[in-house]
């Protein structure tokens, strides 16, 4: 007799060999897996592994809102210099013995005349005078009452000096005609000092900042000074510059404050944009104030001066500012030195040697100074 198949045995049996057969399967891709790595390093193992980048946390403000972390840009601190007229040679209708030139030629050595200020200039960013007169073999001497001439050649006591720039925005950048003032600027430039003023706004790259160099001559008899100074002022920022600086030749001689225009002036320089206002050409010191937070200084007196061989009043000032910037953007701060100095080593004469003051001599002209500022503070405030 015919027996019927168990049905559920037979299943069971079915589907025993199905799992059989995967474990195989299973086991030869483990196999095969493995057998892939080898000959592969470690690395080379690491290296095909995907791995996520690592996320930085972010900062949070005061109020706990997440944003990027941005670190600022390190302050940067520019020290500058300032001195007076430099008159580098003398009027041909008052040559005598005790005249620049001749110095020039007793010394033959144009590192006598800044020897005592050079290692001060030296350690500093910029230095920048007041050139008066012009340096030039040729030219016809202008009909006035002073006219200064030097050598070319004299432009190596500024270089000499540590002296990097001239202002020529005065009234004696044409005494020998408009040919002198191109002599006198191609005999700077041969020394490596820069000349700017009048038609001139020098640029310079110092430490990553830009500086602009403006030149004013309050002189002359255009009345149209403060609209050119405003001008430049603007075509400084326009280019880019950071700090600006700005030397006036203005004042009357031999007067020991500012006039009105003198202080007008200045406000409208520092109002366009200036961070410094300096100035010389009356030939002794007046005082300085603080004006929206920026120095006016309102004449350094004279400095290696030729035009006179005996000047009644040898006092002058170096007027040294350390500037920080910060983004670009220039710090409203006091740090500056009013260097009292002399235009002579020599009390008796004019040697031409400016001298840093010591002792009592220090004292007392520091106490000038601020004698001078107390005085422009009060014509200031009428």
């Amino acid at each position: 007799m015919y027996a019927k198949p168990n049905c559920p045995t037979l299943l069971k049996i079915f589907l025993v060999l199905i799992i059989v057969i995967e474990l195989i399967a299973i086991g030869f891709l483990v196999v095969k897996k493995a057998g892939a790595f080898e000959g592969e390093s470690a690395s080379d193992r690491e290296a095909s592994q995907v791995v996520e980048p690592a996320v930085e946390p972010e900062a949070e403000d005061s109020a706990g809102t997440e944003k990027p972390v941005a670190a600022g840009a390190e302050p940067v601190t520019i020290t500058v210099s300032f001195a007076g007229d430099c008159i580098l040679g003398t009027d041909a209708d008052h040559e005598n013995g005790r005249s620049f030139n001749r110095r020039w030629e007793e010394e033959g050595d144009a590192t006598y005349f800044l020897r005592n200020v050079a290692d001060l200039f030296g350690a500093d960013d910029l230095t920048v005078v007041n050139l008066a007169g012009v340096l030039t073999d040729g030219g016809e001497r202008a009909d006035k009452e002073f006219a200064f001439r030097g050598s070319p050649e004299y432009a190596k006591i500024l270089s000499s000096g540590s002296v990097e720039a001239a202002s020529l925005a005065n009234n004696n950048s044409h005494d020998y005609g408009n040919e002198s003032y191109d002599d006198t600027i191609a005999a700077l430039d041969a020394e490596g000092v820069a000349a700017f003023g009048l038609d001139r706004i020098e640029y310079r790259d110092i430490k990553g900042v830009k500086v602009a160099l403006i030149g004013v001559n309050a002189l002359d008899d255009s009345a149209d000074y403060v609209a050119t100074m405003t001008n430049d002022i603007a075509t400084a920022r326009s280019e880019k510059a950071q700090l600006v600086l700005v030397y006036f030749c203005w004042g009357e001689e031999y007067d020991y404050d500012p006039s009105t225009d003198q202080v007008v002036a200045g406000h409208a320089a520092i109002d366009a944009g200036a961070d410094l206002v300096v100035g010389a050409s009356s030939h002794v010191i007046q005082g300085w104030e603080l004006y929206q937070g920026r120095y006016i200084v309102y004449s350094l007196g004279n400095f290696c001066y030729g035009g006179n061989t005996n000047p009644s009043d040898k006092d002058c000032l170096i007027f040294q500012q350390t500037f920080t910037v910060t983004d670009g953007e220039v710090l409203k701060d006091e740090n500056a030195n009013f260097i009292a100095c002399s235009v002579s080593s020599d009390e008796a004469v004019n040697n031409y040697q400016p001298t840093p003051a010591e002792g009592d001599e220090k004292a007392r002209i520091d106490a000038k100074v601020q004698e001078a500022a107390e005085r422009v503070a009060q014509i200031t405030a009428a």
